[in-house]
């Protein structure tokens, strides 16, 4: 299904499927739409001095097919459904006029890749780098992201994950809006452009990822419901409304569809990994779910090829989808993103317990933030099967103690958790120095997969808040939406701070959102840049190269009479991982060490500088994190 193009060199990339155009060798292109709810559908080729509209033929069981002699790249062409509405191509290459205008056709072998050695980097090398590409760097482009690979690759990171790029409605926006799989959205460039970014990232030894969306499609230019509403089931509901059909009748063109798109980014793009959004609002009954028809498709087509790394949101927590990159099964995703794990560091650093933080907070749950933090570090998730006071009491998650680190993605910051914020605040603009650094020295040293948010390694300055460029009638109602939500929390209760949240449809909301580069001016900005990058270098060379020799079912937590948190991961080697931490704001006595039998080799890192000292004496300062490395035998 998915394949290098050998007639041409090496370094041309070209995916093969049943939908978009499809470029002849003698010239020329086929055009290929699936449209069972269209009585007509004509071809629009937009030539230079005319536009050429030929009726397309019928070719069974839904499908339109004509072949056109003038079909060339970089020819614009619409379909125009019963002699009446013009679509873009459900598989559209590439939108230029954004996504009511015309696709443009698009030669895939035109771009000359040379990072043909290229194989990827084992999945617990993963130090991912979340990115908004419009808000990211000023141009806000595929080539502003490229500018600025070589501040990852100093920094220490060795991935970088992409918000999704199917082409959006307007200018701006976060991506999730996407109606066209197939189109890297224009605001960013050229699919050229996107290529030449991720053939650059690769010869610096930078993975990068995409998130891509398959749970529904944006509200604003989604066609599919005129000419082939087979494409959407009654049968499930989801937030958006009629489920995508996975499952009813004729779901097969949808779920080929899906899986082409998977592997189309993977082939002609090359990346290394996808994020899948929200999967637990994708509803499927079929015998094989499409999530593991998806993992089996990419697993056959890269075994022994390329690294490819396969990443969940899943609020429903099914530790039987992941794999932790161990490639034991076909079907299975290397990790998911651990909500949990972030909940539980951000209610110990701000005390926030309101919305989904109750469940990680001890008045509304049968655990402590702590305890929840001690449960997702040495077993994955806080919650595996027991009763959620956010959901109502419903039961979340399965058992996952036995799924290795690698199963969980950890993070302190990313684009849901700041974003979805009525005005988008970092972790650093509502916590103290102490609490960040402290829960920054957990993610980055624990053997899970850490993540930052763009701009997190020099604590950022700028908001970013959800933000799209909705065309006015639909924009008009999501302000007045956004409002109604954050209306009903208590900090907004009062009408003028209701005024303080920012209009989510407005371009200069969008530009607030740009990182602020001339923040690295900055004496304090620069300290925290260092910070991580001290911490990143740790992570490769002590905490890296012993992933692997952890006995995952060894491992253990434990929250001391004094109230600190202990984690121990036994390695096969003889050699004991351990974090003792205390994370609150106030000091504990502790008879962990004496000054006689501490052993300074065994320190990895610790912070404050001085935390070993006063644990030795008996006492635990707030905010002390301690990583050691050393025998059991000895006292760590």
């Amino acid at each position: 299904m998915s394949k290098q193009n050998t007639s041409l060199e090496a370094s041309s990339h070209l995916h093969e499927m049943p939908f978009g155009p499809r470029l002849l060798d003698n010239g020329g292109a086929e055009f290929r739409l699936f449209a069972p709810s269209a009585k007509s559908v004509d071809l629009c080729l937009y030539l230079k001095d005319k536009e050429q509209i030929t009726p397309m033929e019928k070719a069974g069981n839904g499908w339109y097919k004509l072949t056109s002699s003038e079909a060339k790249p970089g020819i614009l062409y619409h379909f125009i459904i019963d002699s009446d509405l013009r679509v873009p191509d459900p598989a559209s290459r590439y939108q230029p006029k954004d996504v009511h205008g015309p696709s443009e056709i698009i030669d895939p072998r035109a771009f000359r890749w040379t990072d043909e050695d290229w194989k990827g980097r084992p999945w617990r090398e993963a130090i991912i780098y979340e990115t908004h590409l419009g808000t990211f760097s000023p141009e806000g482009t595929y080539e502003g992201l490229g500018s600025k690979l070589d501040h990852l690759v100093e920094l220490g990171i060795t991935a970088i994950e992409i918000l999704p790029l199917s082409d959006f409605p307007g200018q701006f926006g976060w991506g999730y809006d996407g109606v066209l799989s197939y189109a890297p959205d224009s605001a960013y460039g050229r699919p050229e452009d996107l290529k030449m970014l991720i053939n650059e990232a690769h010869k610096r030894g930078l993975m990068v990822y995409l998130d891509v969306v398959y749970n529904h499609f944006g509200p604003e230019g989604n066609y599919l419901y005129v000419y082939a509403k087979s494409f959407f089931s009654a049968k499930h509901h989801t937030p958006w409304g009629n489920g995508i059909n996975y499952d009813d009748d004729h779901n097969e063109i949808v779920r080929q569809f899906v899986i082409n798109n998977v592997l189309y980014w993977l082939e002609e793009y090359r990346f290394d990994g996808l994020r899948f959004d929200a999967v637990d609002t994708i509803c499927d009954d079929s015998k094989k779910h499409i999530l593991n028809e998806i993992a089996e498709n990419v697993r056959t087509r890269y075994k022994g090829e390329r690294e490819i790394h396969l990443m969940l949101e899943n609020g429903d927590n099914k530790a039987e989808l992941l794999d932790a990159g161990m490639g034991d099964f076909e079907d299975r995703f290397n990790a998911q993103w651990n909500d949990d794990i972030h909940h539980a560091m951000h209610v110990l650093a701000t005390g926030e317990n309101s919305g989904y933080y109750e469940d990680y907070d001890a008045d509304a749950s049968p655990a402590s933030a702590v305890e929840h933090l001690g449960r997702c570090l040495a077993e994955g998730f806080a919650y595996q099967g027991e009763k959620s006071a956010f959901r109502d009491g419903k039961l979340r998650g399965t058992p996952s103690k036995d799924v290795a680190p690698g199963g969980f993605i950890a993070f302190i910051q990313n684009h849901d958790q700041i974003g979805n914020r009525a005005l988008g605040e970092r972790i650093t603009h509502l916590a103290d120095t102490e609490a960040v650094s402290a829960m920054v020295a957990v993610l980055l040293l624990n053997p899970a997969p850490p993540m930052l948010f763009m701009g997190e390694e020099w604590a950022a300055s700028t908001p970013f808040v959800w933000f799209a460029d909705f065309s006015d009638d639909l924009a008009n109602s999501v302000r007045e939406g956004r409002l109604r939500e954050f209306g009903k929390f208590k900090d907004f209760k009062d009408p003028a701070k209701l005024k303080l949240i920012p209009d989510p449809c407005s371009k200069e909301t969008f530009y607030k959102c740009k990182l602020n580069w001339e923040d690295l001016l900055d004496v304090e900005h620069q300290e925290w840049l260092e910070y991580y990058k001290r911490l990143i270098a740790l992570r490769k060379s002590a905490i890296i190269p012993i992933i692997d020799k952890i006995e995952i079912d060894k491992r253990s937590w434990t929250i001391t009479e004094e109230g600190l948190l202990e984690v121990r991961y036994p390695l096969s080697t003889g050699e004991e991982l351990k974090l003792i931490a205390n994370l609150s704001d106030t000091g504990a006595t502790s008879p962990l060490f004496s000054e006689s039998e501490f052993d300074e080799s065994n320190i990895v890192f610790q912070i404050p500088l001085n935390a070993t000292s006063d644990v030795a004496l008996g006492t635990v300062p707030p905010w002390t994190v301690i990583w050691l490395l050393g025998r059991p035998s000895q006292p760590v």
